[in-house]
């Protein structure tokens, strides 16, 4: 009984130890079991036998794989988790700075759009005043060269002298009432346009007076235009040039005007025929052509009507009998009459 109590507690002992090992096999117990000596020990497993090692139990198929290889309870799986883990932040927070700023430059929008209109305006009107104070003040806009356009019987040279005065001046402080003064003493420009050029540049366009008609003073000839002012004097008798039967007293009457109106209303091609032009009255407009012929025109009414009939008789009657002269009635527009002369 004490060997059978022996052999049964080294038996225990060896099933214990065998159970805490880690996949090892335990043998079934029963009547017919054969029991070890307890010091006896056990031979290893030979390798060249095919044996299973340690390393084999372990990546067994459903094997318990030790604490130290666990990736979330070793220190390596803990350090990986804390890298991860702080990465994730650092996103998060990134995003979350991103997100705030969008809101800030939403609900900011209107404002930024309106500091950037009061800026642009506030540019706009320092340049702009700037410029002003530049162009006004500053010498660097000064007027340096006088340019005369447009001169035929006008001495271009002597018209830039009488404007000289106005050269230093700034050309946004140019006094154009003293200009016209100056141009005023040129009886033959009629009309006349500037134009600042900066920065240093003034432009004289000038529209000389035209001679309509010449008017005998003594020995000479005085070319007038239509208001009565001598654009020059020849002492032959001017071709192209009608004669007024005009006294150089009456220059500017309302018998000469009318005179001048109805040589102007002729048409280039009768006006070079035209030698005199006479009126005792406003009604009673008389020319002679160059070969002799006669104009009846009558008042200055409808005179592009009667230029336009007196065109077409005076070529009518030269194609027919250019060397007879004759009288050309256009008093009447509308029923132009071809007289022999008287």
């Amino acid at each position: 009984p004490d060997e059978d109590h022996a052999g049964r507690t080294s038996a225990a002992a060896r099933d214990g130890g065998a159970a805490s090992r880690p996949g090892a096999d335990t043998a079934p117990r029963g009547a017919g079991a054969t029991t070890a000596d307890p010091t006896t020990e056990e031979p290893a497993p030979d390798d060249a036998t095919g044996a299973a090692t340690v390393t084999d139990v372990i990546d067994a198929p459903g094997a318990a794989r030790p604490a130290a290889d666990d990736e979330h309870g070793s220190p390596i799986g803990a350090g990986v988790r804390a890298a991860e883990t702080a990465r994730e932040a650092r996103v998060a927070r990134r995003r979350r700075r991103l997100l705030e700023r969008a809101e800030v430059r939403r609900f900011t929008r209107r404002a930024r759009h309106r500091r950037a209109a009061w800026i642009t305006a506030g540019t706009v009107v320092v340049v702009f005043g700037a410029s002003i104070l530049v162009a006004v003040y500053s010498p660097l806009m000064a007027l340096r060269t006088i340019e005369v356009r447009g001169t035929e019987r006008v001495d271009a040279t002597a018209l830039r002298q009488a404007l000289s005065d106005q050269v230093g001046t700034p050309l946004a402080r140019i006094d154009f009432g003293e200009v016209k003064r100056d141009i005023a003493g040129f009886p033959l420009i009629e009309s006349y346009v500037t134009e600042e050029v900066p920065p240093h540049t003034l432009v004289v366009t000038v529209t000389e007076r035209t001679p309509v008609v010449a008017v005998r003073s003594g020995d000479s000839f005085d070319l007038v235009d239509p208001a009565g002012i001598v654009v020059q004097s020849s002492p032959d008798r001017p071709e192209g040039v009608p004669v007024a039967d005009v006294q150089r007293a009456e220059l500017g009457s309302p018998v000469f005007r009318t005179m001048t109106e109805v040589v102007l209303s002729l048409p280039s091609t009768v006006r070079r025929q035209v030698t005199d032009v006479r009126a005792t009255t406003a009604d009673d407009v008389t020319l002679t052509l160059d070969d002799g012929s006669t104009v009846v025109w009558g008042s200055p009414d409808a005179s592009d009507a009667k230029a336009s009939l007196l065109a077409a008789l005076v070529a009518d009657h030269a194609s027919r009998d250019p060397d007879t002269e004759v009288e050309f009635d256009v008093s009447a527009p509308d029923n132009g009459i071809v007289r022999p002369a008287q």
